[in-house]
């Protein structure tokens, strides 16, 4: 049985959100749309599209925004507009930027910008990693939080520092914000207060508000008109753009309420990962509600411990786990939403002792023998 079908089948998720069926989906997105007697779009003309683009940019604080299908074509078109703009294709960002891990190659081979890695690949980085560089820098590209470090933000002072420093030497900064909805609840800031001294910002919807598909692109009025019209080259002017806005405007306002509580979730799971001691985290204290945690085992084995609890418990663990620097470790990332904030202390504590059984046979799981997940 593949991963998908084994997930499929699970009643208790760790990390992300349950699954549901397209039916449930197509559903709930029909009744919100007859409750709120929603009008298609055509090419993004349309009240429910632009009235969704004025709400997040009067939420993030800036003069205006555009919904595009993908983060990828966002960034891109963002970065791109910006090393034109300073005469310098050269971006900085940090060595774990998703442009630089997850997009292929794509802006070096279709020229958009080249890529300036910055700072240490197992921290954030700061002004003073951008100073150590001489060359005349386009633009930097900042994550909040950076994902592939287990959801680490800068510290406050240090992120004002940068944006400082972005006015002092005219440096367009951008923001990576696939997860800016969680760092606000880090930060306990609002989102204006964040974005504001970044000069575009891009956010994601199906990560975090659990939408579809969906981002969107946040500057200058000006700006923004160009970013649409590169994104029309670049293939992005689809029809009807109302199936992905209704399914992030039926849950935003619901979702972004919650990420408060997450992030006390996560704070909680911190205390239950203590008592396993084979486990280690990152961060050392949680800055979102997300975290990656090392196993003592390849990442082989942490796969194949994944499909046996999934099988034979219906738990589903986590996502694809990766390897880690040393030999015989792994690491998963969690992300803690609705699917883990059902679980109890002693249900993840009772989960958690199992997967450890599974890694080494002298840890024994709770004498009950039950893992009271179906009650």
């Amino acid at each position: 049985m593949n991963p998908m079908e084994l997930r499929q089948r699970c009643h208790t998720f760790f990390s992300g959100e349950k699954p549901t069926t397209a039916a449930e989906d197509f559903a709930a997105m029909a009744r919100w749309c007859e409750a709120n007697e929603i009008a298609h779009d055509a090419y993004g003309e349309g009240a429910l599209v632009q009235d969704f683009e004025r709400k997040i940019a009067d939420l993030l604080g800036f003069e205006k925004a555009v919904f595009c299908i993908t983060g990828t074509m966002a960034q891109s078109v963002a970065l791109r507009l910006a090393c034109e703009a300073a005469g310098s294709k050269a971006v900085a960002l940090h060595p774990t930027a998703h442009v630089l891990l997850h997009e292929r190659g794509n802006h070096q081979l279709l020229d958009h910008f080249k890529s300036l890695p910055v700072g240490d690949p197992f921290r954030t980085w700061t002004v003073s990693d951008l100073e150590a560089w001489p060359d005349r820098i386009g633009a930097a590209l900042y994550e909040l939080p950076m994902r592939e470090i287990g959801g680490q933000l800068p510290d406050w002072a240090e992120l004002e520092a940068l944006k400082a420093h972005g006015r002092q030497q005219n440096i367009h900064l951008h923001m990576d914000g696939a997860r800016l909805w969680e760092a606000s609840a880090g930060y306990k800031r609002s989102l204006k207060e964040i974005a504001q001294g970044f000069d575009s910002v891009y956010v994601s919807f199906y990560k975090g508000i659990g939408a579809h598909a969906g981002a969107m692109l946040l500057g200058s009025t000006d700006f923004i008109a160009k970013a649409d019209t590169w994104m029309k080259r670049m293939g992005g002017n689809v029809y009807r753009r109302s199936p992905y806005v209704v399914s992030a405007a039926m849950r935003f306002d619901e979702r972004l309420a919650k990420m408060p509580a997450y992030l006390e979730r996560t704070e909680r799971l911190y205390d239950v990962l203590r008592d396993f001691p084979q486990l280690r985290v990152n961060p050392a204290r949680p800055h979102v509600n997300m975290l990656h945690v090392y196993f003592p085992v390849g990442r082989e084995r942490l796969t194949e411990i994944r499909n046996e609890l999934a099988a034979e418990h219906g738990i589903w663990l986590c996502g694809g786990a990766k390897h880690a620097a040393l030999p015989e470790q792994s690491s998963i990332e969690w992300y803690v939403g609705e699917a883990l904030s059902t679980l109890s202390d002693a249900q993840v504590r009772d989960i958690l002792a199992l997967v450890i059984s599974k890694i080494d046979s002298r840890v024994r799981v709770p004498s009950s023998g039950r893992l009271g997940l179906n009650g």
